[in-house]
């Protein structure tokens, strides 16, 4: 049977997406996670004598002492450390392909899938966290009093804030399933107020924090599932349960931690993965991520009474543009404006206003691997990198 027009066959990567995963699978320790560095001695990739490559580190940190030996954490196999040799491809390779390129005075282009090359508007102007201080992060949020940006992600502590200088100022949320506690952290919003909302895939709940981590209230026995979240103007939580297909909006008495309403406004959705509020707007963004290989993702917007006000997919987006484009979540800008991410490719689109006309421009490709999670300020966006581990800041300016 013939393929769908845009649609990659089985196992294509385009040129981007393998450079994405030469550097997360090749030029990386996957015992550390930490990226290969031959400038750096205890970073040098060391090959063992049963083919596997792990950082100086690691090596010295899982061999014995006296014996001078280590198991490989791969294979088993029983390897000497006086054994070992520098990998000296590995080197190359990342030389190749990771040395800096010639600064510009514009946003360097970012070559999507057949080779097209995309100009974006935004530059990286600062970058922040990195292995061990986030673990494999999978969204973010922003403190409007305070501006401090908040990142859920698998460490001790589940939720890390940061301020917009990258400096870490406190983190909360013991791993684990006791009241106050977070199992698995998929998303988090922040109330109005200050509060700060996780998603719990975990435990099946929603968990409410203020912003200096104090638990306020669990909400739970109402979901399946709950994965995405937001807030709208008036604090009411909005959060989507992807096993049953429902969007719940969540009245609740921040001060006294009490629960005061649960009502499913939109039912009969595919796995809706991300929420996402216009507070121009009051519209209401959900992205669907259909089980299904062979189905589209799909973006819906629905009118702050959750009437559906437009729809469009994977598919449509693709023969409307010059490149594929894999939408994966979605965010408002302060214009009410449609931005999109494709973790795929590593790449920020707006959408423009859809009530109108698409208008697909893209904002950010280069320097990014993963896009876990989105917030857009005014003149910036600020993106967790689940490729890297990272939380990056665009701008429209250079010097920003």
């Amino acid at each position: 049977m013939d393929q769908s027009p845009g649609v990659p066959h089985h196992g294509c990567l385009s040129p981007e997406a393998t450079l994405r995963e030469i550097q997360i699978n090749l030029l990386e320790c996957k015992v550390c996670f930490e990226t290969f560095n031959s400038q750096q001695r205890e970073r040098r990739p060391q090959n063992l004598s049963c083919g596997h490559v792990l950082c100086l580190e690691c090596i010295t940190g899982l061999s014995h002492a006296l014996l001078r030996k280590l198991e490989c954490p791969f294979c088993r196999q029983l390897c000497s450390v006086d054994a070992v040799s520098h990998c000296q491809v590995l080197s190359d390779l990342q030389e190749l392909l990771l040395s800096p390129k010639p600064s510009s005075s514009s946003a360097p282009p970012h070559r999507a899938k057949e080779g097209f090359i995309l100009e974006t508007s935004l530059h990286l102007c600062a970058t922040f966290g990195g292995w061990g201080t986030l673990i494999n992060p999978t969204r973010i949020a922003v403190l409007g009093s305070t501006g401090g940006v908040v990142v859920v992600h698998d460490g001790e502590k589940r939720v890390v804030v940061f301020n917009q200088q990258g400096r870490k100022l406190h983190s909360f949320g013991e791993r684990g399933t006791g009241n106050g506690d977070i199992c698995y952290p998929v998303d988090v919003a922040v109330t109005p107020t200050g509060h700060v909302i996780v998603t719990d895939a975990g435990d099946k709940a929603v968990k409410v924090f203020t912003s200096r981590g104090i638990h306020k209230v669990t909400i739970k026995d109402c979901f399946q599932l709950p994965w995405g979240v937001d807030t709208d103007s008036g604090g009411q939580i909005l959060v989507s349960d992807i096993q049953v297909g429902t969007l719940f909006r969540i009245k609740v008495d921040f001060n006294h931690g009490v629960i005061l309403e649960i009502q499913t406004v939109i039912a009969n959705l595919q796995c809706p993965k991300a929420v996402a509020h216009c507070r121009k707007t009051g519209n209401t963004a959900v992205m669907e991520h259909p089980r299904e290989k062979h189905q589209n993702r799909k973006l819906k917007v629905f009118t702050k009474d959750f009437h559906l006000l437009y729809q469009m997919d994977s598919f449509i987006l693709t023969l409307q543009s010059s490149f594929r484009l894999n939408i994966s979540n979605v965010a408002f800008s302060s214009d009410g404006d449609v931005v999109v991410s494709d973790s795929d490719q590593g790449l920020i689109c707006s959408l423009g206003n859809l009530q109108n006309n698409l208008v697909l421009t893209p904002l950010v490709g280069h320097h990014l691997i993963r896009p876990a999670g989105l917030v857009l300020l005014d003149n910036s966006i600020i993106i967790v990198d689940g490729g890297d581990h990272t939380v990056k800041i665009y701008s429209n300016k250079p010097d920003a």
